[in-house]
């Protein structure tokens, strides 16, 4: 599932960054206003494909328990602070009520050891992924949030020994699968601004990137879904992990559906205007 806490606005990496480079009091807060909004809130609301929430999949108690003890960690001091008169109320008289005379404030933690920080949020993603693995009798977990491919460096400093799989795909088809989708720009200028930016910034980190000693795999979905069962083995093997025939496959008529999708001068259009990040990509 894509969760999408770890790397998202509002989530783990924005919080480092305000406990740590970025502190100040109101950063701060505002950080864990964010993450206190993203993990009791919008996670146990959002229902994935199959009709699961994060703490549904991972267990409601131990996600719960999980969210809970992670604030004392992260908090230093809180007070209540005098609200502000709203309606026709004034500083020493509230509109009606039911008016709130105060609203709940937090000191936020400062870290001036990042590591000891990434060590309490790391605790929260083995607590709740790994206990989930546990339960299922499996050795590891996966998380598939899209631009994680985007945070490598911060996803590594989280979790040091995670292996990254990168599945790429020809970026014309990209860019169809793209104009299918109603979070995306329906139109193929809007897709193209929207992808552009996201093919650049990756190669312009992949290119200067030092991947040494990192486990950074990266392959074609076109190579899986041509000879799954290879295809899958080699990955696995690669991974460390046993070899199994899993319930989701790789299928080469998923990945042509749309070969067709743009008339000749459309895929023209944007084959020339995707320049050189398709052969970039290791694509012709």
């Amino acid at each position: 599932m894509e969760t999408k806490f770890l790397i998202d606005p509002g989530g783990l990496r924005d919080l480092v960054d305000a406990l740590t480079d970025r502190y100040d009091p109101t950063v701060g807060e505002d950080a864990l206003q964010r993450l206190s909004d993203f993990l009791t809130v919008r996670l146990p609301g959002r229902r994935d494909d199959r009709g699961k929430t994060v703490p549904e999949l991972v267990g409601e108690g131990r996600y719960r328990d999980a969210v809970q003890q992670l604030w004392p960690q992260l908090i230093a001091y809180t007070f209540d602070e005098p609200a502000p008169a709203e309606g026709f109320g004034n500083a020493d008289r509230p509109a009606g009520p039911f008016e709130p005379s105060s609203r709940r404030r937090v000191v936020p933690r400062y870290f001036d050891d990042r590591r000891e920080l990434l060590g309490i949020l790391r605790g929260l993603v083995d607590t709740t992924f790994g206990g989930a693995a546990a339960d299922a009798d499996k050795p590891t977990w996966c998380e598939k949030t899209p631009f994680n491919l985007l945070c490598m460096d911060f996803l590594w400093e989280l979790v040091p020994e995670a292996a990254i799989v990168h599945i790429k795909r020809h970026p014309v088809s990209v860019l169809a699968s793209h104009l299918a989708q109603p979070w995306a720009p329906p139109t193929v200028d809007g897709a193209l601004a929207y992808l552009k930016p996201v093919y650049h910034r990756w190669l312009a980190w992949r290119n200067t990137a030092d991947l040494t000693g990192r486990r950074y795999i990266e392959v074609k979905a076109e190579e899986l879904a041509a000879d799954w069962p290879g295809q899958r083995r080699a990955l696995f093997e690669r991974l460390d992990v046993d070899d199994f025939a899993t319930p989701s496959t790789f299928q080469s008529h998923k990945l042509a559906h749309r070969n067709d999708q743009f008339d000749d001068e459309t895929r023209e259009y944007v084959e020339e205007a995707l320049g050189e990040i398709i052969p970039a990509m290791g694509y012709e």
